[in-house]
């Protein structure tokens, strides 16, 4: 037992059952695979050349709740060319470290000995799976600790974790430029709660679509930090990044997020500024964690939102939710909204009055309305709030309270659980 290998281990299956076995992690990316028999369809040519399946096939699998099953099921996909397979779930401790796959179609089917085989293989990966695993959460708990470290409001502490990293010269000894990519899964507001077991899928989705988006990386080094909803990266480059390839790690971490986890929940990236030296990365990282708080709370941003592109809300999100409440009540606005009747004509028409920076034309365009119509508002709404939209400083407390105003209602919204 102490000298198996998952190889090994499919290729003993496979010689007893003279069929082709496969085994896969949780995420259903190829970690082991036999020789074929002839057994072999489109979906597992695609899992060997690629070592995973595609997005819109690994979420279909994993919506079936294999990743509950302690038993091996038999599992079949409406997808063209796709044959029945035997899934058999690779567990330790009650642990999911995988699923046992084997191809079952054809005039001779899998009898109870060879799924009680597969069952004792499975059982057999899961010991080394476990192996395995320990090691790598040892070194994982320990560069995890480093980049906490790395974090700390002490800066003593920080120093510490950047002299730890350069010795261990985990990102070479060329300079480099570091940065942070934070994400932060949260569930979409439905009439019926998430699962339990839904709930624990996202958050382990979290972590290996970050992981993913490490791998849109063309060349560079990164370490992950994981901890249930929320995940970062540190990511080191000899050259900066380019927005373009920002974009695609975002890209590719929302992407695998959303085939892992489903409709349920999204996930929010947040990047910070690229900084030169291991010192400073505590700063790319607050600056992505603010970013990510941009990606949550305003819909226009997009869920990938990267810091110093954000316009006001690089200074608004600065402000913790408790003051932003407060900030956000301004009295020219509250009686404003009194005197909009709950319709919020005239809210929205200042909203985009000071959007456009007060041209009239574009206004009257975007919402609507005839030039003569938005002049009559704009006095009603000048009469109302005491405020002159000729005064610099009172368009510009106008346009911040109604930023701060949509900010605190998102935030809100954010922290109220799903009825």
């Amino acid at each position: 037992m102490a000298g198996e290998d998952l190889q090994s281990l499919v290729d003993e299956l496979a010689e007893q059952l003279h069929r082709s076995v496969a085994i896969d992690d949780p995420a259903v990316k190829l970690l082991a695979v036999s020789r074929h028999f002839g057994d072999e369809d489109p979906l597992r040519v695609t899992a060997v050349l690629n070592r995973s399946l595609p997005d819109e096939l690994t979420r279909p699998l994993l919506e079936l709740g294999i990743s509950t099953w302690t038993e091996p099921g038999r599992v079949e996909l409406d997808v063209p060319g796709s044959k029945a397979r035997l899934c058999a779930p690779v567990r330790s401790a009650g642990r999911l470290l995988g699923f046992l796959w084997l191809i079952d179609d054809g005039p001779v089917h899998l009898t109870e000995h060879d799924v009680e085989m597969a069952a004792r293989t499975a059982a057999r990966a899961g010991v080394v799976l476990h192996r395995d695993l320990l090691v790598r959460e040892r070194s994982r708990a320990r560069r995890r600790s480093i980049l906490r470290e790395l974090v700390s409001v002490d800066e003593a502490i920080r120093a510490a974790a950047a002299e730890e990293l350069r010795a261990e010269q985990l990102f070479g000894e060329q300079p480099m430029h570091y940065q942070v990519i934070a994400a932060h899964h949260c569930p979409v507001t439905t009439a019926e709660a998430a699962p339990d077991m839904a709930a624990e899928m996202a958050d382990m989705a979290v972590e290996v679509a970050v992981e993913d988006g490490l791998r849109a990386l063309p060349e560079g080094a990164g370490l992950v930090f994981a901890h249930r909803s929320r995940a970062w990266l540190l990511l080191a480059r000899p050259q900066e990044p380019t927005t373009r390839l920002l974009h695609a790690v975002g890209q590719r971490m929302t992407a695998r997020f959303r085939a892992l986890s489903g409709p349920r929940t999204r996930l929010a990236v947040g990047i910070g500024a690229p900084v030169t030296d291991l010192g400073l990365v505590v700063g790319s990282y607050r600056q992505a964690l603010l970013a990510v708080r941009a990606a949550r709370l305003i819909p226009a941003v997009g869920a990938v939102a990267r810091w110093g592109f954000l316009g006001p809300y690089d200074i608004l999100l600065r402000m913790p939710s408790d003051e932003l409440a407060r900030a956000a009540d301004v009295p020219a606005l509250a009686r404003l909204r009194a005197a909009d009747n709950d319709q919020q004509v005239l809210m929205g028409t200042l909203e985009a009055f000071l959007d456009n920076a007060g041209d009239v034309k574009r206004t009257a365009d975007l919402i609507c309305v005839h030039r003569g119509t938005l002049y009559h508002r704009l006095r009603r709404i000048e009469q109302r709030t005491g405020c002159s939209l000729d005064a610099g400083d009172d368009r510009l407390m106008l346009h911040l309270g109604l930023k701060l105003r949509r900010l605190a209602a998102a935030d809100r919204c954010q922290d109220e659980p799903s009825a």
